[in-house]
């Protein structure tokens, strides 16, 4: 098992940098932040954006993988983002991984003045947007025209320096999209189907179900099923892994039964959403993350 965190981009950089750099010290195999321009309850507050937060992180660390989770096409394009992550890529030695959704319906979706779009059509989005992110970072000449997005001699030089290419990691729970991260991710990441307020058991049970679809899915892909992690964002159930080292344990435990391969947690906030105890994450350290690195 492998063990990530989220660390959401709400802290100037000369508090945030102390942040990243304790992750890796920590063990952290890899550190995330979220790709919003606002986010759920902290809208009204402080919110940085990801790409200039990940190319610090990534300076300012050296082992650490770094990635979004996730980006989408709410607000991104492929042509400039693809530009964005290739210079990423190279600023960070080859450590980036892209996490990849759909996009939700709430302020992302409608900031630049679009419509919510219905779910179909946001699948049919995001199946375009992956299909033109995947050949802008495997070829240097693009040209193409979608429904959603078009590239007319879009030129990616240079290419990205990890090979075969930037790791997609995509965010799924349907089988339309669990196809598609069978056929272009590197790994499946989810955060369950429910609303976690349906009680913990329930969001368990509904991960249980989601990781049997997913193998399934990439049982009848044409790739071996073992090439693709298997990303659990745990916090989702709205209980924090780190809210005690015993829950944490019981976490690890559930996830590797179930087929998992890596465990995001977040890192721990004072109050509100992720709250939990810094000393937590430092006890699980010191059992987990050390020693799996």
């Amino acid at each position: 098992m492998k063990f990530s965190v989220v660390i959401l981009p709400e802290h100037p950089w000369d508090q945030a940098v102390s942040i990243w750099q304790r992750a890796e010290r920590l063990g952290f195999e890899q550190a995330w932040t979220y790709d919003h321009l606002a986010w759920r309850t902290l809208a009204d507050g402080p919110w940085y954006a990801a790409m200039p937060t990940l190319t610090a992180a990534a300076l300012a660390t050296t082992t650490m993988r770094i990635g979004t989770l996730v980006a989408s096409p709410n607000f991104r394009h492929p042509v400039p983002f693809a530009k964005e992550l290739v210079t990423l890529d190279d600023i960070s030695g080859r450590r980036l991984t892209l996490g990849l959704g759909a996009g939700g319906i709430g302020f992302d979706a409608t900031v630049l003045g679009q419509d919510v779009l219905p779910p179909k059509d946001r699948a049919d989005r995001f199946v375009e947007f992956v299909e033109l992110l995947d050949q802008l970072l495997h070829a240097d000449h693009t040209s193409t025209s979608g429904d959603y997005f078009t590239a007319v001699d879009a030129r990616t030089v240079p290419l990205p320096i990890q090979r075969p290419g930037i790791p997609f990691v995509i965010a799924a729970n349907g089988p339309r999209m669990m196809r598609l991260a069978a056929t272009y991710g590197s790994g499946w990441v989810t955060t369950g189907s429910i609303d976690p307020d349906d009680g913990l058991a329930s969001w368990w049970s509904n991960i249980a179900d989601l990781a049997n679809r997913f193998a399934d899915v990439a049982g009848a892909s044409t790739r071996e099923p073992s090439d693709i992690d298997r990303y659990l964002s745990v916090d989702a159930s709205g209980v924090s892994a780190l809210s005690s080292v015993g829950y944490f344990e019981e976490c690890v435990g559930r996830a590797m039964e179930l087929g998992f391969s890596n465990l995001i947690v977040h890192w721990p906030r004072p109050s509100g959403v992720y709250a939990a105890s810094e000393s937590v994450l430092e006890e699980v350290a010191a059992r987990y993350l050390l020693d799996a690195r």
